[in-house]
């Protein structure tokens, strides 16, 4: 049993076979996913589609690289929904800036990557963050609210961002690509019981598919990576993120009723 924390079922990448990409994913062993929220436009399609399938949920938030669809309004009319999991993704992103005014644009970031963090405590959600080229501001950022929860989406494998204890770290794909050499290094000084799995799909596709389309069945393939990285079985790393997740995202009931069944299994694993 797994959980796809990170899995953008609402693009357009899957408009021809969206069934069966999730019937797929749910013949691997992908009993949940979560959709996040990254453009302001797409967030009716992922509260859709979080409401037709029953292990579907979803996230509420802004893209940094999406600013201009930013609308706290609307944000928090999603963020209320009764599938709605966490705020994000939300964060920095300095690896596209603009030709000029890159410091505005810097401080426009954090504006609204702030907004969202108060969002988030205010509606006790946890977080998804987003962090590309960054992790020097987004973790002083991120220090100042001892409070606050969430998920460093994509961990980019930088130390400084190891300090924020109430943080998990989603691992995906990356690990398995040959070029993952820092990841794989500092993968072993995540905290095992703050791991969680992901797929970015329909992004960052695990070997041996790269160039091809991700799907959260491949889940196993990373697993199967991390796996391999830490010294542990396949099997442990399933139940120790699934509890993972059911205790990041323990808000809405179908998923804190599961957190119950999944603990004494992670802890044996522990």
């Amino acid at each position: 049993m797994m959980i796809d924390t990170h899995c953008h079922l609402d693009s357009q990448a899957y408009d021809g076979d969206l069934d069966s990409v999730i019937s797929e994913a749910f013949s691997a062993g992908v009993r949940q996913i979560i959709i996040p929220g990254a453009f302001g436009g797409d967030l009716p399609r992922a509260r859709d589609i979080a409401h037709r399938y029953e292990s579907i949920y979803f996230a509420a938030g802004i893209h940094p690289c999406e600013l201009e669809s930013f609308d706290r309004d609307l944000l928090l009319e999603f963020a209320r929904d009764e599938k709605c999991v966490a705020i994000g993704e939300c964060g920095l992103d300095y690896f596209r800036l603009p030709d000029s005014e890159v410091e505005a644009y810097k401080a426009r970031q954090k504006e609204l990557f702030v907004t969202q963090i108060e969002l988030a405590l205010e509606l006790d959600k946890p977080l998804i963050v987003h962090i590309r080229e960054a992790s020097n501001d987004a973790f002083e950022i991120l220090k100042n609210y001892p409070n606050l929860r969430g998920v460093l989406h994509c961990f980019n494998a930088d130390r400084i961002l190891l300090g924020l204890e109430n943080f998990y770290y989603g691992i995906g794909g990356v690990c398995t690509f040959k070029n993952a050499r820092r990841l794989i290094e500092v993968l072993p000084s995540v905290p095992l019981d703050r791991l969680l799995l992901e797929t970015d799909a329909p992004y960052l596709t695990p070997h041996p598919h790269r160039g091809e389309r991700n799907e959260p069945k491949y889940i196993p393939l990373i697993a199967e990576k991390i796996a391999e990285i830490l010294h542990r079985t396949p099997t442990e790393i399933h139940t120790i993120s699934t509890q993972n997740a059911y205790k990041l995202f323990s808000q809405v009931p179908p998923i804190y009723a599961a957190c119950a069944s999944m603990e004494a299994e992670a802890e044996q694993a522990l």
